[in-house]
């Protein structure tokens, strides 16, 4: 029996590369800066779908709290993108705090004085906060749908502090930052090539570590754990120190979304936790493809470029579409889009060479066929 390429690591990153280049390739080709824009806010969404992919596809655990993570690095860059705005010492306090009536900086915003150190934090926060909850959850054996409702209401809880502090965070107006993100004495205007490359940069970046993370003991133990968390703790490996470690890292994942996003748009308030951008993040990955990052990059470009399309006509039932997609998805491609592409490549014969042996995607040599 043939081999299917699907499942050949060299054939995997040779896809990967492929598509990252491609999409590094594309100001080249299409030069208008609105549709660039759009593009990069479709890589920062990508890399949300990474995120789903990894801590649901491969730990096993559905998280439907994915927008604290980008929602608090959102904030975070946001409040760092506006006090460069500021002037430290004649007009350090933003103008929506002073029609709340602060009379100082609060100690809060501070810090992001500093690009560096707002930086720093925009990652750092939402990163420490998920290993502090992947701890209290996963210490005390929380699983299945119970994390699920667990991420769902801490979700809610932060978009209702987000929304009702609204002298420390403008509440439903949001932060709107002047000026584009000054970094290395230039300027990265959010409809500029460069803009566009960091997206995808970051992106590729992150998959790239990801997938190779994944290929690694800690990955193989983690998807173990997926499959059967019990016989893994009989076996003596520690569950929850693993699953706080990948619910972490996908909350990592997360955040540079949300640092990628408020550099494009420029503006960040609530909505970035709301429900239901958390679990489109889920539904972006169940249709690329949940057991693949790069099925789940390929949901996220695809559900979103239609909803560019038919989100300006159909605006009022596009959340009944994406439902309906959904359920199409788990009812007809469980597998989504990668577990189709698994299908067809299983039809194509490869790794049979001309002395009979066939090549192994699992031990990476070649075997003698059977």
């Amino acid at each position: 029996m043939n081999g299917n390429i699907y499942h050949n690591r060299k054939a995997q990153w040779v896809a990967y590369v492929a598509v990252f280049v491609l999409l590094a390739l594309v100001p080249t080709v299409f030069d208008n800066p609105f549709t660039l824009n759009q593009l990069a806010r479709y890589s920062v969404f990508a890399l949300l779908a990474v995120s789903v992919s990894l801590i649901w596809g491969f730990g096993g655990i559905l998280s439907l709290g994915q927008g604290i993570a980008f929602g608090l690095a959102s904030y975070g860059m946001g409040m760092t993108m506006q006090m460069q705005f500021q002037n430290p010492e004649y007009d350090p306090i933003p103008s929506f705090m002073l029609t709340n009536e602060l009379e100082t900086l609060p100690l809060l915003w501070e810090p992001f004085l500093s690009t560096p150190v707002g930086l720093i934090l925009t990652i750092l926060v939402p990163t420490g906060f998920f290993v502090i909850f992947g701890i209290l959850m996963f210490q005390a054996r929380v699983a299945g749908v119970f994390v699920a409702i667990m991420t769902l209401a801490m979700l809610a809880a932060w978009y209702s502090m987000a929304y009702d502090m609204q002298p420390f965070t403008a509440g439903f107006n949001g932060i709107s930052p002047p000026l584009p993100l000054q970094i290395f004495g230039g300027e990265v205007d959010p409809y500029s090539p460069l803009a566009y490359w960091i997206c995808v940069g970051v992106l590729a970046t992150l998959t790239l570590a990801t997938k190779a993370l994944l290929h690694t003991k800690f990955g193989l133990i983690v998807q173990a754990i997926r499959d059967d968390a019990e016989r893994a703790r009989f076996l003596g490996y520690n569950v929850a120190y693993y699953q706080v470690v990948v619910f972490a890292i996908s909350g990592f994942l997360a955040a540079w979304a949300g640092l990628c996003w408020v550099m494009i748009v420029q503006y960040v308030s609530p909505t970035s936790m709301e429900i239901a951008f958390s679990i489109s993040m889920v539904v972006w990955a169940a249709v690329g493809g949940r057991a693949s990052l790069l099925g789940a990059i390929i949901g996220a470009f695809m559900v979103n470029g239609i909803q560019s399309y038919l989100g300006d006509e159909l605006q009022q039932v596009w959340m009944l579409i994406l439902g309906a997609i959904f359920i199409g998805v788990v009812l007809f491609l469980p597998r989504g889009i990668a577990g189709l592409l698994e299908l067809i490549l299983s039809k194509v014969p490869f790794g049979r060479g001309p002395s009979g042996a066939q090549w192994s995607a699992e031990t990476g040599t070649e075997e003698k066929a059977s």
